[in-house]
Parts: C-alpha cells; structure tokens; sequence
C-alpha cells in the first residue's frame, strides 16, 4: 500500500471528534422512542393524534431546555408528507420569512403541500417579524411551530400566540434521563453498545439526577467521561473496557445552572412568601436558597421578609419584625455570604411565629374609607391649638396622662366615621394580651 492509499484509508475513517456530540446522535426519531411528556404524547392524547394524523396546526412547544421540543419537531418533520422548513429567530429576519412564504406558495400552487415551519426560539421575534408571518398562519399557508424555553403570553405578541395551540413540555423526570443514558450505552449504532462501558453503582443514577430533567445534558456527561476516562483491561477476558466510576460521573457533569427569568423570579418569590406566610421554614428556606443560587438580590428577600413580619405575624408576635430588621442590619453591615445565616435565622422566625393577619385588615379599611373621600373636619378638640394657646390641652380635650392608667375614653374618630373599627385583635400569640386590654379600655363591644 503506497503513502497515498494510506492516506486515503485513514481520511475515510471518522475520528471520535469528527462525530456529531452523542446527543444529536441519540436523539429520538420516533415517537415510541421519545421519552416523557405522556400529559400531550400520551396514547390517545391530541398531540399524538394530530401527529399521527399529519393534521398538526400552528403550535407552540414551550418548555425548559433538553425536554425535547426541537426533536418532536423533526419527529413532525420525518412523519409528516408537508414541506418542513426551519428558521432560527435569532439569525432569521423578514427577509428570511418572505422568502419561505413564496416558497411556501409556490409550492401549495403546484403540489397542492402544506409547509411547516419550525421557528427556534420563537420569543426572540419583534413585532415586525411576528406581522409578516401573521397572515400565512391565519390562511393556512404556513403551520408554524415555535420552540421557546420562555412564556409565550408574557415574551410573544398575543396575535401570534392566539392563533396558536400551546404545548407546555415539562422537565424529563429522573427515571426519563436515565432510560436515555441506558439506551445509548445499548445502542450499537449510535452509542456506546459496540464498547464495554461500566459504569459504577450510582454512577448514571447521579448524572440523571444533576442534569434537572435535560437530557442533553446528561448525554454530554456521559459522552465527557467515556471520552476522558483511560481504559483498563479485564483480568479475566483480557479485553478493554472503560470504567464510568461516581467520582467520574461527578467530575462530568456541572451543576445545574438555574436561569432566572422574569416569569420564574416571580414564581420562586412567590413560592417563597407563600412559604413564609404557610409556617413551613424548610421550603422558606430552600426557596431562599434557589433564588441566591439563580443570582437574586439579597435585598430583594429580605424586603419580603420585613413585609411578611406585619403582613403575615403582625403583632401575634412583634419580635419577628425585630428578627426582620435584624437581618436587614446583618446584611448591610455583614454583607454576603455571611448573611445568608442571620437571613435564615429571620425566615426560621416568620415561619414559627404565630399567624395574624389583623394589621394589614386594619390597615385596608382604613384605606377603604380614605378613599371613599367623604372626608369631615377634625373635630375642634383635636385640632392643632399651638397657634392658639400655648399648649395643646383646651377646654375640650381630654389629655390622658392626666387620668388613671394614662387613659381616658373620648372619640378621636371625625364625625360621621365615630361607630368604625378597624382593627380587631385575634386570640394570636402576643395579640391576645392587647385584646383584652383594648377590651378593658373600649369595652367587648369595639373589637
């Protein structure tokens, strides 16, 4: 064999790198072979069926990264007897739009086909983009289907979203992530079954767990310690094999990167301040934790939890707005990450006080009736009378420090608004104590 056809021999044989990443090769080309998403994929479901049926309308795939919108649609596009076209909306302008629309016409004038067109990351469009393609959804021209890991009623122009079915796809479960790290160790073709691969005890069961429900993740793990790991040689075959121990399987996958957007910043704080409100410190705490780890303000957390010590415990327990404050100090003076411990201490607080949710009631209608704008004069006792006479007390007033116990009953409420109480005590904590002295005060009747 000369140099040439050793040359020759060896350009033909594809090297590992030149392979496409194990991910793209294991992605699914069925719709048997797709794994999850059984609340729209299911036997029976209407996504299955207008699959099936090739009879898909414009929809929308919305769901976190690696659940597997963009491999359903090449499924759609492998099944279906339409054209398939793909944009990206990152790179894709009107001009790319147009010249898919006359495509798309020509095409229906001659062959009588319809034309798919699936658009990643659909959200990124601006209004322009979303009005040209506008009325090739409306006539049927075009099928659209948009990829998007973002909301489409909040990041989409309604007009498109209205005219769309949504497909909300949920993160793949553990279970899911691992069948697909089992069949591209099986697979002959396009994984790993041709080699010996042994992966330890726990090895795949850790990488399932770390890659959140992406699969692409979990396979470029997987695909990193293969490649990464030295082979050793069977003492018994004397064949090679590598070995995937738990240290590797944990060196090969990141931590899951938590991508905060919008949507999800207020679904955690939410989350959060419901957690506050419910008495539960364990998913206080762990959704105080996630939203540092996703990069949230520490300020922002800690605005929630001064609020939460009057809006949810009040004066049930009026140390936890000293706990609030206290974490509000640390921070400022401590400063991160050191923080987080006295902020923590403070969540445990508002957690474990008990309940009441009088002040913010007292409050609201007070405000009610602030509004309402049928605003009287101060009555003449309790006006400011230091222009006039060189205290505050007349003839009217009654000042209280001149009475047992400091107190003495008068209205203090304007005309018209005497008969109002805003503000009634509950059988709370602490709050119990100021019930029954208001009661002692005002009598059981104004509570």
């Amino acid at each position: 064999m000369n140099d040439f056809e050793q040359q020759t021999l060896w350009s033909a044989q594809p090297s590992p790198s030149a392979r496409p990443p194990l991910a793209e090769r294991m992605r699914p080309r069925t719709l048997d072979e797709f794994l999850g998403q059984e609340h729209i994929l299911g036997r029976g479901r209407l996504l299955r069926r207008a699959i099936e049926a090739d009879r898909m309308q414009s929809s929308i795939f919305w769901g976190p990264p690696g659940c597997g919108k963009t491999t359903l649609a090449s499924i759609i596009a492998s099944m279906t007897g339409s054209a398939f076209e793909k944009l990206n909306a990152v790179t894709s302008g009107v001009a790319d739009v147009r010249k898919v629309l006359k495509e798309a016409q020509e095409r229906r004038a001659r062959y009588g086909k319809a034309t798919y067109l699936l658009l990643d990351e659909c959200h990124r469009w601006n209004k322009a983009q979303s009005d040209s393609i506008l009325p090739a959804i409306e006539s049927g021209l075009i099928r659209l289907i948009g990829s998007t890991t973002e909301n489409p009623m909040v990041s989409m122009t309604p007009a498109i979203v209205s005219r769309c079915r949504v497909f909300e796809f949920h993160p793949l479960s553990e279970s899911d992530v691992l069948r697909a790290l089992e069949q591209a160790l099986k697979d002959p073709d396009r994984g790993y079954g041709r080699e010996d691969i042994r992966p330890k005890e726990g090895a795949l069961a850790y990488i399932a767990r770390i890659a959140g429900g992406d699969v692409r993740t979990a396979l470029g793990a997987l695909e990193l310690a293969v490649l990464t790991t030295a082979q050793e040689t069977d003492p018994e075959t004397g064949k090679p094999f590598t070995p995937i121990t738990l240290f590797t399987a944990q060196e090969s996958v990141q931590k899951p990167m938590l991508k905060l957007d919008e949507n999800l910043y207020y679904d955690m704080l939410s989350a959060f301040c419901k957690s506050l409100r419910g008495s539960d410190p364990d998913a206080a705490l762990l959704w105080f934790s996630r939203m540092l780890y996703a990069g949230v303000d520490p300020k922002l957390i800690v605005r929630r939890i001064v609020v939460h010590a009057s809006e949810d415990v009040g004066l049930a327990d009026p140390t936890a707005m000293l706990q609030a404050q206290a974490a509000v100090t640390a921070l400022e003076f401590v400063g991160m990450p050191e923080a987080r411990i006295p902020i923590a201490q403070a969540i445990i607080a508002v957690c474990l006080a008990e309940k009441s949710n009088s002040v913010v009631q007292a409050l609201s209608a007070a405000e009610a009736d602030a509004r309402d704008g049928r605003f009287t004069a101060v009555p003449v006792y309790l006006r400011d009378q230091s222009y006039a006479v060189a205290h505050s007390r007349t003839p009217q007033y009654k000042y209280p420090h001149d009475y047992p116990g400091h107190f003495v009953r008068q209205t203090y409420l304007p005309q018209g608004y005497e008969d109002r109480v805003y503000y009634h005590p509950t059988e709370q904590g602490h709050e119990t104590k100021l019930k029954a002295r208001h009661e002692r005060r005002y009598g059981a009747d104004k509570r």
